[in-house]
């Protein structure tokens, strides 16, 4: 194999070039956010709280797609930043029930604007007639993939 189809074989590796489109997002949204006080995967929890008040932390897990234990880890620094409470739920001692504090709240509302813009910013990179279709496209993706690993944690 010649050294240029090395390199191309890189490059239309959908698990490469996903992995680089992730740190490129991750980058412009840092860009906007400005400082460390936020990261993408703290804006989606924040964002899928203020939308299912009192989730469990399981249900976070489903919604955003962000592993058990990094989750669980995402929470607990941001119980100690002050943006999160939860409790235990009267359901499932063993559950938490998350909520938005009036901090969390507060930032949600300064970040969403930015994630918008950042939504927008990687969106223009397309031609606007392929941007639709894209996201549906990265949605079928997820849709599948998490489809097989159930499958497959079932067989399991």
């Amino acid at each position: 194999m010649a050294r240029d189809d090395k390199a191309d074989r890189l490059t239309r590796s959908p698990l490469h070039m996903l992995h680089r489109a992730s740190q490129c997002a991750g980058d412009v949204f840092h860009g906007e956010i400005g400082g460390d006080d936020l990261t993408p995967r703290q804006y989606a929890v924040l964002l899928t709280v203020s939308q299912n008040e009192g989730i469990s932390q399981t249900g976070l897990v489903e919604r955003t797609g962000v592993d058990r234990s990094t989750l669980a880890d995402i929470v607990r620094r941001m119980l100690k930043k002050g943006l999160l409470q939860r409790r235990r739920t009267k359901e499932d001692a063993r559950a938490y029930a998350v909520k938005l504090t009036e901090e969390g709240k507060r930032q949600l509302r300064q970040a969403d604007p930015v994630s918008r813009r950042v939504d927008d910013r990687i969106l223009e990179s397309l031609p606007t007639r392929q941007r639709e279709q894209f996201l549906d496209d990265l949605a079928a993706i997820v849709t599948a993939l998490n489809k097989a690993e159930r499958q497959s944690e079932a067989a399991n």
